[in-house]
């Protein structure tokens, strides 16, 4: 089972998680920008953050048989504080950058005005950089901030299949269905999606245009959940040509729109010398 995970945060995942990855089939992911937790405090921060982004973080994961790629945004958790507002001015530089594939994640947290500014100015960017669009439903109030992320996709004029509406569900899936966006699905522990609830919806929605991930982060969730979801496919009746699908040929289809896919596998995991910076995956010399 070869798998493509187009939305995981890796920057707070271990090596241990690559090692994993790697032995369940994962070759290549997608990292769209975060938040920390907790607020940053300045656009240095950020700077730094998206460095390590296109930096850092594809040199990790090719250590261990992984191609990384990302995308750049300011997300919709700090798009109201004005310390980070200045980030928008700053995301032009990394939106033309080798390995970001899409403006992202982008959307609403709590639907406030300040947040309808920046999903449309972000979106915009999009147009302006040929890129797709990684969109953020909010955890509260679903299937009204998956109505008004629809809405704001249609303002902006960029075409619908450019465009992954995520973190959707059984009351969101026909909304985005009927839009011509792409569906895209977390399956996380204990919230948002498992992955019986996702072989369910895709019996009843096929598979084009689903992009199923493990959002894994710095909370409670699972890496392999890509894996788990695969597995839980083969048991429920799909085939592995079905399995391949969802699991490859969608996110490289999404993402290849950005032009700036590259799939070719950077080697079988080692524990090389190599270096970024000066700095190792091997945290210092062998006995």
């Amino acid at each position: 089972m070869r798998i493509f995970d187009p939305h995981i945060h890796m920057s707070s995942r271990t090596t241990d998680d690559y090692e994993r990855m790697h032995a369940a089939g994962v070759r290549a992911l997608v990292e769209p920008a975060f938040w920390l937790g907790q607020p940053r405090t300045s656009v240095g921060s950020f700077v730094d953050y998206f460095d390590g982004l296109v930096g850092w973080e594809p040199f990790r994961a090719a250590q261990f048989g992984i191609r990384h790629h990302c995308t750049m945004a300011l997300n919709p958790k700090e798009a109201g504080d004005p310390r980070c507002r200045p980030v928008l001015e700053l995301l032009p530089r990394y939106l033309e950058k080798d390995g970001v594939v899409a403006v992202g994640e982008v959307g609403y947290d709590s639907m406030t005005p300040e947040e309808d500014e920046v999903f449309a100015h972000q979106l915009a960017l999009a147009v302006d950089h040929d890129l797709p669009v990684l969109v953020h439903t909010p955890h509260r109030d679903k299937a009204a901030g998956t109505r008004r992320s629809l809405d704001v996709v249609r303002e902006s004029g960029i075409a619908p299949e450019r465009v992954v509406i995520d973190h959707l569900n059984e009351v969101t899936v026909g909304l985005v269905a009927d839009s011509g966006c792409w569906m895209g699905f977390s399956i996380y522990p204990d919230t948002k999606m498992d992955e019986d609830r996702m072989v369910a919806i895709l019996r009843e929605h096929g598979t084009e245009r689903m992009l199923v991930n493990s959002a894994a982060d710095w909370g409670r969730s699972d890496p392999l959940k890509t894996r788990r979801t695969g597995e839980a496919m083969l048991a429920g009746g799909f085939t592995d040509a079905d399995v391949d699908q969802v699991l490859w040929h969608n996110p490289v289809a999404f993402y290849g729109q950005s032009g700036r896919l590259v799939l070719d596998v950077p080697g079988e995991p080692t524990d090389s010398g190599a270096l970024f910076a000066g700095n190792s995956v091997l945290r210092g010399g062998r006995a």
